[in-house]
């Protein structure tokens, strides 16, 4: 291992486009991550409208801001403050995330004692607590891009030969090498960077997290995912029917195939831009149809609060104003109550269709372990915090 930065032990690079409350969140958790641990975090904003920089410089001044004057896309920001980077190791993590308090630390010492770990990821939930299949995958070979596309995968989710995208016959709960680190939370070994290069800029948004990954695995690293949860609230699953997604999304598969498989004959080539024009199109067509039926409204609305006393009115009120349909809010007192007791009692918390955090009263970790412990997997979940005054939602 180089010397050359054993000052710091990691550095966080977060990219901001347009998500305040979001990031104001995310740069709540990370605080509580990194206490006691030599770090450093990086935001780049890109170009944002609505105010992101001036309402965070002084909220968190240990945070380092990069301004750009435009919208230069993902890979760009990234490398443009991991150039800056001193640490060991450096973590690429999106603002719409919510991280554990011990998740840094873990992951540090997990690469500490893994010398030929290039990167590692995690596991990601929604906003719903549903697990993200993006947070383990394979590198999008012809073969695997081809079961992937024209839904073989699904067909046949456990098999090895025609589920390898997403990989959802190993374990979520189980440490694995794979080979894909998905770009909402990334943690690399900067030594590794130094070696293979930082991401590639030809991608502007998506596939750039494929190729880096795809590098690493070429200079005789190794990728692991560690089921250590996070939040991802808006997640790769809620834009599959965004033109704008599938534009880049699509996109960025062609450039990796054209990097990566360049000798496989013209018919190949045309058979991979075929594949990705039809599922381009067919998710257009959905997001057309989708665009002309209502929102399904969640009936019979109703909240539970996890805070101490003295926090629940404040909640109750802001929640009343953002949520107006809402048939009763409940209080689950934590001065008297666990947040393990709320866990426990699933079956009393199905009577909620949603359920609020209170932060610091509730610890991350402790809604995180929450979330993917319900069985529910339809209840919308929410975070408020006492400081910022701001209630956090999916979807929003």
């Amino acid at each position: 291992m180089t010397l050359m930065y054993e000052d710091v032990k990691v550095s966080i690079v977060i990219v901001n486009y347009n998500v305040k409350y979001f990031l104001e969140q995310c740069l709540f958790s990370v605080q509580a991550a990194v206490a006691g641990i030599d770090a450093e975090v990086f935001v780049v904003d890109n170009n944002s409208t609505d105010g992101s920089v001036a309402y965070f410089r002084p909220k968190f001044p240990e945070v380092r801001f990069i301004e750009n004057k435009d919208n230069p896309g993902f890979a760009v920001a990234n490398n443009q403050a991991i150039k800056m980077c001193k640490g060991e190791y450096i973590l690429l993590l999106n603002p719409d995330t919510v991280i554990g308090e011990g998740s840094i630390r873990t992951l540090c010492f997990f690469m500490d004692e893994h010398p030929k770990a290039g990167g590692v990821g995690v596991k990601m939930l929604d906003g719903h607590g549903v697990f993200l299949p993006e947070s383990k995958r394979s590198f999008p070979s012809p073969w695997v891009s081809f079961c992937k596309l024209f839904g073989l995968s699904k067909l046949f989710p456990r098999s090895k030969i025609f589920a390898r995208y997403s990989l959802p016959y190993l374990s979520e709960e189980k440490q694995h090498k794979v080979e894909v680190l998905a770009g909402a939370f990334m943690m690399l070994r900067h030594e590794t960077l130094d070696k293979i290069g930082l991401l590639d800029e030809a991608f502007f948004m998506y596939g750039e997290d494929i190729d880096l990954s795809y590098r690493i695995f070429l200079g005789g690293y190794q990728n692991y995912y560690l089921p250590e949860r996070i939040l991802h609230y808006k997640g790769e699953s809620t834009k599959r029917n965004d033109l704008s997604f599938v534009k880049n999304f699509y996109g960025a598969m062609l450039i990796f195939y054209k990097k990566y498989y360049p000798h496989s004959g013209w018919l190949m080539s045309f058979f991979i831009r075929c594949t990705i024009g039809i599922r381009a199109l067919f998710s257009i067509f959905k997001r057309l149809l989708g665009s002309k039926s209502p929102k399904r409204k969640i009936k019979h609305r109703r909240l539970l609060i996890l805070c101490r006393e003295k926090h629940f009115e404040k909640i109750r009120a802001g929640a009343a104003r953002e949520m107006p349909e809402l048939e009763y809010i409940n209080l689950w007192d934590m001065d008297v109550e666990r947040v393990m007791d709320a866990i426990c009692r699933r079956n009393q918390m199905k009577n909620f269709t949603d359920i609020c955090f209170c932060y610091p009263d509730v610890r991350f970790e402790q809604m995180l372990l929450f979330m993917d412990s319900m069985v529910n997997k339809h209840t919308v979940y929410h975070i408020y915090n006492t400081e910022s005054g701001q209630l956090v939602s999916h979807g929003k």
